[in-house]
């Protein structure tokens, strides 16, 4: 497509920034001189995907060689993909302009199980084959990682290849191997995935794998089809964060992202280990990044950008052991420069008034807190360890400092949860709402309390202890969330949860495995895509799919699963034990707590793995 076409295209959809390149911050290389070229795709709008992390992170460190040239490419929107199909337009990569064809990988980050959909959506438009035995020597190999790498079976077919871990050594190290195999001239495509699997610690080849059933349905096992590749594929993690690769230049949007802002990481994992919580699992062991390293690259990043926000991410940023050192050091010059500085993840058992003071410039009157369930019996099954006092205690710091709106999050369907549980959810919405009214340190004159509440239908995840247990049903799901808003009697409480039937086929992609890609293949035939997008997903059209492909959804989400069974994602080591896994759900189940990681080490076996400023250092 020549600049005019590509003009013409522009000038006829809507918010033509998402696909016009150019930003300041781009990366170009000529491709002449480069060897191999890696497209990393996003498997959702231009908006979304530039403020992923991740992706600026990866984008960096592939960028760092210089005979590898990394670009970005992001779903186009429904109106932009009509003008492609009339035109022939295929998908290309926003910095050179060039089809992925012409691209030796295309990477995709699978943050949620809703995009499946649209990742085969941006394949079908890029002329990519779905399947990766269809695709020839020519063809790009597709690579995945992120979140859902952690069961990838239900993408298996689509795949040649995942990540499975962190992948800022991993990525690279996949990139130059197949640069060395090409100069050696020992490359073909099945000769590069089977010496990825066998060298590459983290790599998962889903096709040098079978996959066997038993009569009933359940998996049998899985087999390695060479003897030298492993059985089960270890993550990879970086040990060290404050010496990970981190881009201090970023690319900066035309348009406004969901997040224009500078994001710094400043911990991976978390202590807590929530027993419905798959990050706190698969992120484990916990690392932490120093408050030094920390302020030094925000402060980079601010003297690339000029962003006025800024946001520390972290599963759990209050349990930060430097907190205090580091909002003091990013505080002496985001004040002076009217940066505002954003805390998100907080815990009210670790909120304190010093934190409250030093965020108190914020713009939003809004503070947020996730108790996860009404009762206290139900956060000592899902081993929340956060108690009425601790929540009551971090309201009252909020109110003292002029804060009147409190969101609270909570999820329904928790093992062994009865109505009662489910009513002590508006009930302590209500208390909070006493406790505004009950504070005589709260600012006088200002507007009277909300508190929101959202309530999230639990969806058993891998690699947690409730990986085994059964969703609700949908019907079940919809009874509880009728049941919560009949129990709010208080105007001051405001009551919203999340789409229910979406939660549902999140379970099924969640929970599922290889039989799950004629389903998804199917979907994409049928133009599924952003089903991440409430006016695009439609229930009826995925349990449509589902009964012409053979797929029984209830068997994947709605099933107790047998503690011995062999699960679609055993052939995929995290770190975390399963007899760990298993332990907790015992404890769970006998309304007894697990103290975090730094009271007390609770074996989970992430220690195996290694971490520098970890709260479990490899055991020598």
């Amino acid at each position: 497509m020549n600049q005019n076409e590509k003009r013409m295209l522009l000038t006829s959809v809507s918010r033509p920034g998402r696909y016009a390149g150019g930003e300041y911050g781009q990366v170009i290389k000529d491709k002449g001189a480069v060897k191999a070229r890696f497209a990393f795709a996003f498997p959702d709008s231009y908006e979304i995907g530039m403020s992923n992390l991740g992706i600026r992170i990866l984008y960096h460190c592939l960028n760092q060689h210089d005979d590898i040239w990394c670009e970005r490419v992001y779903a186009p929107w429904m109106d932009m993909q009509e003008k492609m199909k009339a035109t022939g337009t295929p998908l290309t990569a926003l910095e050179s302009g060039d089809a992925l064809t012409d691209f030796d990988f295309v990477g995709f980050t699978l943050q949620y199980e809703m995009c499946y959909t649209t990742v085969l959506n941006m394949l079908g438009l890029a002329g990519i084959p779905l399947r990766s035995a269809d695709r020839d020597e020519d063809a790009p190999l597709v690579i995945g990682g992120g979140p859902c790498s952690y069961n990838p079976e239900p993408i298996a077919d689509f795949f040649d290849l995942f990540n499975i871990g962190e992948g800022e050594e991993m990525l690279p190290e996949i990139v130059r191997l197949y640069i060395q195999m090409k100069e050696e001239g020992r490359y073909t495509r099945a000769a590069f995935l089977h010496e990825a699997a066998r060298t590459i610690e983290g790599v998962y080849v889903p096709s040098l794998y079978t996959v066997t059933y038993k009569e009933d349905g359940t998996i049998e096992a899985y087999t390695p089809i060479y003897d030298d590749i492993p059985t089960k594929v270890r993550k990879r993690i970086v040990e060290d964060l404050d010496k990970a690769p981190f881009p201090e230049r970023v690319v900066m949007p035309y348009i406004e992202t969901v997040q224009d802002r500078i994001t710094v990481e400043a911990a991976r994992g978390c202590i807590r280990g929530c027993r419905f919580c798959q990050a706190g699992m698969v992120y484990r062991p916990v690392r932490e990044k120093s408050a030094a390293v920390v302020d030094c690259q925000a402060r980079a990043i601010f003297d690339n950008s000029g962003y006025e926000e800024m946001s520390l991410a972290s599963l759990s940023i209050s349990d930060h052991t430097e907190i205090d050192e580091m909002t003091d050091r990013l505080l002496a010059w985001t004040n002076p420069n009217m940066v505002s500085l954003s805390l998100p993840s907080l815990r009210a058992d670790s909120f304190t008034k010093e934190l409250m003071d030093k965020v108190a410039s914020i713009r939003n009157s809004t503070i947020t807190f996730a108790p996860e369930a009404g009762s206290q019996r139900l956060r000592d099954v899902i081993n929340k360890n956060l108690y009425e006092e601790d929540l009551m205690r971090a309201v009252g710091v909020a109110f003292e400092a002029g804060k009147n709106q409190v969101k609270l999050y909570f999820m329904q369907g928790h093992p062994t949860e009865t109505d009662e549980d489910l009513a002590e959810i508006p009930e302590l919405a209500h208390r909070v709402v006493n406790a505004y009214y009950q504070n005589p340190n709260r600012q006088k004159g200002s507007r009277p309390p909300q508190v929101t509440i959202s309530v999230s239908p639990f969806i058993p995840k891998p690699f947690t202890p409730f990986q085994w247990e059964a969703q609700d049903t949908l019907e079940e799901m919809k009874r509880k969330q009728e049941y919560v808003g009949s129990c709010n009697r208080d105007r001051k409480v405001k009551y919203n949860h999340h789409d229910a039937e979406v939660c549902h086929i999140e379970a099924v992609l969640a929970r599922g495995d290889r039989r799950l890609g004629r389903a998804l293949e199917e979907a994409c035939h049928r133009g599924f895509a952003f089903d991440a997008w409430s006016e695009y997903f439609n229930y009826q059209n995925w349990l449509s799919v589902f009964a012409d492909t053979g797929i029984d959804p209830a068997y994947y989400a709605n099933r107790a699963w047998g503690l011995d069974e062999v699960l679609p994602w055993d052939v995929i080591d995290c770190g975390v034990t399963k007899t760990f896994l298993l332990r907790e759900r015992e404890s769970a189940y006998q309304n007894t707590t697990t103290p975090n990681c730094r009271e007390q080490c609770s074996g989970c076996g992430a220690n195996k793995l290694g971490g520098v400023r970890s709260c479990c250092p490899k055991k020598k």
